[in-house]
């Protein structure tokens, strides 16, 4: 099996976008930046369920998984929060997400599933600690028994 070159710069690139988006759309929650709440231009009510838990959830993990930071946890916490946001909020509206309005929750749910399964990529700080790790555990050198004379 040939590994391409470009897998791990490709998955990099896909956690560093699919996170910033997320970020984004919690800090535009929790702050009214960005035009705000679903373009309202307000922040969420401090504390609102389910909303305003949500965005911090947006923020919190979506700036950790940018970082490449623990990047599986985040990134199941996050695809599990829109799993939630999926099947309580848009789903009961209608089955279908183009008509719910839950396309962004079940492409983000996915996505950090991805992530979640296939980890941050080369360029992330998990990937850099694990490089310094490495580079510090060093084999120990395998002695070869003694053979015996005349053997």
């Amino acid at each position: 099996m040939q590994i391409n070159r470009f897998d791990g710069p490709v998955l990099s690139l896909f956690r560093i976008v699919t996170s910033l988006l997320f970020l984004c759309h919690g800090l535009a929650s929790m702050f009214g930046v960005f035009g705000g709440n679903r373009g309202t231009g307000q922040a969420l009510a401090f504390g609102a369920w389910p909303g305003w838990w949500a965005a911090l959830i947006q923020v919190v993990c979506g700036g950790l998984v940018l970082a490449g930071f623990l990047t599986r946890v985040n990134a199941t916490l996050a695809s599990g929060s829109m799993a939630y946001a999926y099947f309580v909020v848009h789903l009961p509206q209608d089955f279908m997400p183009l008509r719910n309005g839950g396309e962004l929750a079940a492409l983000f749910c996915w996505s950090f599933l991805i992530i979640a399964v296939l980890g941050p990529g080369p360029w992330a700080i998990d990937a850099l600690l694990r490089r310094r790790r490495d580079a510090l555990t060093v084999p120990r050198p395998i002695h070869a028994p003694a053979h015996a004379e005349g053997t």
